[in-house]
């Protein structure tokens, strides 16, 4: 069975009883001796000074870059396990015995392949070479790799979300509209002659227009953010946002965007809450759902285990949520059977597949490659996921709740990803573009608290390559 698109679960594996260090591993020293750039060095191995950076590319083979594949083979060795040789026994025992070497990457273009051997654990990631330096995969949700721990051993691990907000983004319209003209029940009587003219009185009774509804939105990153714009300017919804961190005017003005401090204030105003936040904890619970007004919608593109299934049925059942639209499950490929049996009513359920486009997974294949080789050529990460993890190995002084500005000499290289007027090539594989020569000047951090207080602090020069290349605003939780 194909895996889905957007944001997949993985099966259960398997996990280790190892337990985390008390104290983190610091990230691998840089066995070159200092920053790199395209122009000036390669990534050493163990194997071999200066040799091609070996990256362990698992899954099947590219199929929609095949030019920037060849590139990227031609600067990197590439390593390819079998299947049989991705299974969950065979994998960890090929790490243990050094099978593919000293490599330098992990490379996951895809989501149907690549994901044999399991979660990435704590037994998977202890028996990584220390060598790696990036784990690069495709999609959007990372519940399935232990980033902190990868981060803790100085390994960065970078998503392809936003190769997949477009998509995402998209189906996420089509799935608001439908809790507003509840679709599914228009669907349903369509091929049923006795229900036709019951759903022209009932479902015109309960269908409204978009305009002028409160949008809740539980999550304002990339994929947040395209569902607001369009929603706010395109429907003219009245925008609001809960986040763990109140995104920039400019984000909020964009849209029109309202933040909410609290999750209780944001579905408290709510007409229809669109959760779009990729990892974390349960978010909608029984209590969460009480603070909804009677007959809200709730539309999920996140993750379905952020989701008490079961609260969500009863609510369903109670009118307190009117509609609702589901891409991912808690218990997927098998959806909860309380709700599959309001499917033809009052839930549509998909199967997650909300990012499934020629396009996103064309963005998948290159936005990985491009993470991969920002890194191995010593420039900054596209879309890092855990760079604060990384970071507080380092033992800097840093509040909680803290902004963290990483600043660095005059290089402003165009990173913007999937722009197709972009004539960027400092980070595209097989690029002849001079780069921007990187100091090796100390670099230093600026920490604003919330007091307005300020304090600066040298960073370390530990795996200085992969830390100091940035010009990234960290949220330190």
């Amino acid at each position: 069975m194909a895996e889905p698109h957007n944001t997949p679960y993985p099966p259960a594996t398997p996990q280790c009883q190892t337990p985390r260090s008390s104290s983190p591993q610091r990230p691998h020293q840089d066995i070159t001796g200092g920053a790199l750039t395209p122009a000036v060095a390669t990534p050493a191995t163990t194997d071999g000074a200066h040799a091609k950076p070996r990256v362990l590319h698992i899954g099947d083979p590219i199929k929609y870059n095949p030019d920037a594949y060849a590139a990227f083979s031609a600067r990197c060795e590439i390593i390819r396990p079998t299947t049989p040789e991705r299974q969950r026994p065979a994998f960890a025992a090929a790490l243990r015995d050094g099978k593919w070497g000293s490599f330098s990457a992990v490379f996951r273009p895809f989501w149907g392949t690549g994901g044999e051997m399991g979660n990435w654990d704590a037994e998977l990631i202890s028996l990584l070479p220390a060598s790696c330096r990036v784990f690069a995969s495709a999609g959007a949700g990372f519940d399935w790799a232990d980033t902190q721990l990868l981060g803790e051993r100085g390994i960065i691990y970078c998503n392809a979300g936003l190769a997949a907000a477009e998509a995402v983004a998209d189906f996420a319209i089509a799935m608001v509209i439908s809790t507003f003209r509840h679709l599914p029940w228009c669907m349903t009587a369509a091929s049923d002659p006795a229900a036709f003219q019951d759903c022209h009185a009932g479902a015109t009774a309960l269908s409204h227009n978009l305009r002028g509804h409160v949008l809740g939105l539980i999550g304002m990153g990339n994929i947040g953010q395209q569902i607001a714009q369009r929603l706010g300017l395109g429907f003219r919804m009245d925008v609001h946002y809960f986040d763990v961190v109140r995104k920039d005017a400019a984000v909020e003005k964009m849209s029109g965007a309202t933040f909410h401090e609290t999750l209780e204030s944001l579905l408290g105003v709510s007409d229809c809450v669109v959760l779009c936040t990729p990892a974390g904890d349960k978010i909608i619970t029984t209590e969460s759902l009480a603070w909804l007004k009677p007959g809200s919608r709730f539309v999920n593109v996140a993750r379905g285990s952020l989701v008490d299934e079961g609260a969500l049925a009863d609510a369903l059942d109670s009118g307190r949520i009117g509609s609702a639209a589901l891409d991912v499950h808690a218990g997927e490929p098998r959806p909860h059977p309380r709700l599959l049996k309001l499917a033809g009513t009052k839930v549509m359920l998909t199967c997650h597949n909300a990012g499934g486009t020629v396009e996103t997974h064309k963005g998948f294949e290159r936005l990985s490659m491009e993470n991969i080789m920002a890194v191995l050529s010593g420039g900054r990460p596209i879309t890092p996921v855990n760079l604060h993890h990384l970071k507080q190995c380092y033992g800097l002084r840093i509040k909680p709740s803290c902004k963290l500005f990483y600043m660095k000499p005059a290089c402003s290289d165009n990173l913007d990803f999937l722009n197709p007027v972009s004539t960027r090539t400092d980070a595209v594989p097989g690029s002849e573009s001079q780069p921007k020569q990187i100091s090796s000047e100390p670099w230093m951090m600026s920490v604003e608290s919330d007091d307005n207080s300020s304090d600066e602090e040298e960073v370390s020069s530990i795996n200085v390559d992969l830390v100091e290349n940035e010009m990234l605003l960290l949220r330190v939780l």
